[in-house]
């Protein structure tokens, strides 16, 4: 069953990535970078709204989770590649020499679950809900970009769309409790009634 499973996820990669066009390498390339004018705009953003629409402790408490939340999705996926050790399909030597490589440096050696994907996921996923009931269009931007991100690496033979797909997933539910615990925490320590 998990060879089966396996073997579907190299073919819809190959699918995938073999889709791909050469005028849109650059813009997977920009999308999967940390820092970029399309990143930081968006962190930038995001804190903004978080500074016009929440008192100072309500902000703290924000950018506490929002940190907490980063710093365990990234060190989760450290974890889970050293656990797992599924190689990156650009080191993949049955499939590599098929595969649309994008960038010359493929990664670390390990690619299961996407880093990528986790951060994105759990950013978007975590302003999103902060901010859902002051924007649908904010929260809909985020999200699209995350899925960007996350195609992107895809896009570029770095990951396999279980990797993806895990991230994303796993992105998601970790900022749902994260947004869980600021609501409650708000809701019992900051707005509790005196009395």
């Amino acid at each position: 069953m998990l060879q089966e499973l396996l073997e579907l996820d190299t073919e819809l990669l190959l699918f995938l990535n073999g889709k791909g066009d050469p005028t849109w390498d650059y813009v997977w390339l920009y999308l999967s970078r940390t820092l970029s004018f399309i990143t930081v705009p968006i962190f930038c953003l995001s804190l903004l709204l978080v500074y016009r629409l929440f008192d100072v402790k309500k902000m703290a408490l924000v950018v506490i989770i929002g940190v907490v939340l980063l710093m365990t999705t990234e060190y989760l996926s450290i974890f889970i590649k050293e656990l797992v050790q599924r190689p990156r399909p650009c080191y993949n030597p049955e499939i590599n020499h098929i595969l649309r490589i994008i960038p010359k440096y493929c990664g670390g050696k390990y690619g299961y679950f996407s880093a990528h994907a986790i951060n994105s996921a759990a950013f978007a996923t975590y302003f999103a809900l902060l901010f859902r009931t002051y924007s649908k269009y904010v929260s809909g931007i985020l999200l699209i970009w995350a899925l960007l991100v996350s195609y992107s690496r895809m896009a570029l033979g770095v990951h396999y769309p279980l990797d993806v797909l895990t991230g994303i997933t796993l992105g998601m539910v970790l900022a749902s409790f994260a947004f869980s615990l600021f609501n409650t925490i708000v809701h019992h320590r900051i707005e509790r009634p005196k009395g």
